[in-house]
């Protein structure tokens, strides 16, 4: 077992490539139209995300605000674009995230951590993954303690 932290996720979203990716998860289910509004509204939002230094306010190309109210959604959107792991591949038996945490269990005749770790730091060039190791067939993942018997997992509360 290996959970992954996405470090920094708010602030490396890229804006062009989810409002891009957005236009294309809305037409499947709008017309385009609404499609557009939608589009706009979100593209208006996402512009308003200045950040203010000492010397200057600047408007950056990636990055949402923690603390807007979109940008739960938008770091979904991005996030479910991308493939962090093949799910159907045998070396990984489990996958879940949530928000900007990852649990995952692999078959250890397959791979290793170090090169699930390599492989999921090129799912993206903003994403930086940062991994934490099962000890003593444990793991904590979202404030629960997975542990692995030989037949079974067990969880307990942190």
């Amino acid at each position: 077992m290996i959970t992954f932290d996405i470090k920094d996720l708010y602030v490396n979203i890229p804006i062009q490539e989810t409002l891009r990716v957005t236009k294309i998860l809305l037409l499947e289910n709008n017309n385009e139209h609404t499609n557009k509004q939608m589009i706009t509204l979100l593209e208006v939002t996402l512009q308003q995300n200045i950040v203010h230094s000492v010397i200057t306010f600047t408007n950056p190309e990636k990055g949402v605000s923690m603390g807007s109210p979109i940008s739960n959604t938008v770091a979904e959107i991005f996030l479910e674009d991308r493939k962090h792991t093949p799910e159907t591949d045998t070396r990984c038996t489990f996958y879940a995230r949530y928000v900007d945490g990852i649990l995952l269990i692999y078959n250890t005749k397959h791979t290793t951590p170090e090169i699930i770790h390599r492989y999921i730091n090129n799912v993206h060039p903003n994403l930086q993954f940062t991994p934490t190791f099962e000890h003593n067939n444990s793991i904590s993942f979202l404030d629960i303690l997975i542990i692995r018997r030989p037949t079974q997992i067990e969880i307990d509360i942190v």
